[in-house]
């Protein structure tokens, strides 16, 4: 086993960003529209799903940031996370976009970022124009979700506005709110590794170009030093167990063994991965802020 993971540590993810080059320019192109940017996190990997992008993209405009999958993630975590945004003079809250009644509470905390932005346009007379939010996210985010849950019955395309084109769409929420959506983007290079690792490992780059055997044993490793008891508990593994050899394990307590008794490492992989995507490892955040510094 040590021979077939000797290659997990260094190796680099590799994938093929296509279509996100256009959807990157559609943003810049649409930004001048917009009041505040919120953008959609995974609350399990805040610091990798977070585009870089993005905070040039929205400067000068209100930022909000929503760690969506709260449910999914370490809540202990989480809470630093928001502690951290917090320090940084950027709203953030954590949800799940798939509650309806906890989606239904952002338009508050919208129009408290937005606060200057509805006292200029009350001194100049205008009253209840619609707050302009763009909405970015990763793939794999949750962002249509929260769309749809924010959206609710009143989900309609504005049309009519500059900004509606192929590939967006303007999004009625409520009367003081229009959600323009955007594509889920990545970005063309990995500056860090661990990022492309998060990213696979909960599902943002697509499973079918990546070795699965190289994310497994990386959640693996990161389980070992951060929540080993899941993984005793889960898959039996003895303490002290390097990660090539809990690998080892994985594989035989689940039976995945190949003909002639070696052990079917692919599957073992799948399962692994499966098991963390499902909750069936528990809720766990892969990254903390004291582990990124600046």
């Amino acid at each position: 086993m040590a021979n077939e993971t000797k290659g997990y540590e260094n190796s680099n993810i590799n994938w093929y960003p296509g279509h996100m080059t256009s959807a990157r320019r559609m943003m810049e192109e649409n930004i001048k529209l917009i009041d505040i940017v919120i953008e959609i996190l995974d609350a399990r990997i805040p610091y990798s799903s977070r585009n870089p992008d993005i905070d040039n993209l929205a400067k000068n405009k209100f930022r909000l940031v929503i760690l969506n999958k709260k449910d999914m993630a370490d809540n202990k975590v989480t809470e630093s996370w928001i502690r951290y945004y917090k320090e940084k003079g950027i709203t953030c809250l954590a949800l799940d976009a798939r509650n309806r009644s906890s989606v239904s509470k952002i338009m508050t905390t919208v129009s408290e970022v937005c606060k200057e932005k509805i006292e200029r346009d009350r001194k100049k007379g205008i009253q209840n124009r619609p707050i302009k939010a763009m909405i970015v996210g990763i793939p794999n985010s949750g962002k249509s979700t929260f769309i749809n849950s924010f959206a609710g019955k009143t989900y309609a395309k504005t049309g009519n506005k500059p900004g509606v084109t192929r590939g967006k769409q303007w999004i009625r929420a409520g009367k003081g709110m229009e959600l323009l959506d955007t594509p889920g983007i990545l970005w063309p290079k990995f500056e860090d590794q661990k990022v492309g690792i998060n990213l696979a490992i909960t599902g943002a780059i697509n499973d079918n170009i990546l070795d699965m055997g190289e994310i497994s044993y990386s959640l693996i490793k990161y389980m070992q030093n951060n929540y080993c008891q899941v993984l005793t508990e889960r898959y039996k593994i003895s303490d002290g167990m390097g990660a090539d050899e809990a690998f080892s394990s994985i594989a035989e307590v689940r039976k995945c063994m190949k003909k002639g008794g070696e052990p079917d490492y692919d599957r073992a992989a799948r399962i692994v991965i499966d098991d963390f995507r499902s909750l069936k490892l528990g809720n766990v955040s892969l990254e903390r802020p004291e582990d990124i510094g600046e």
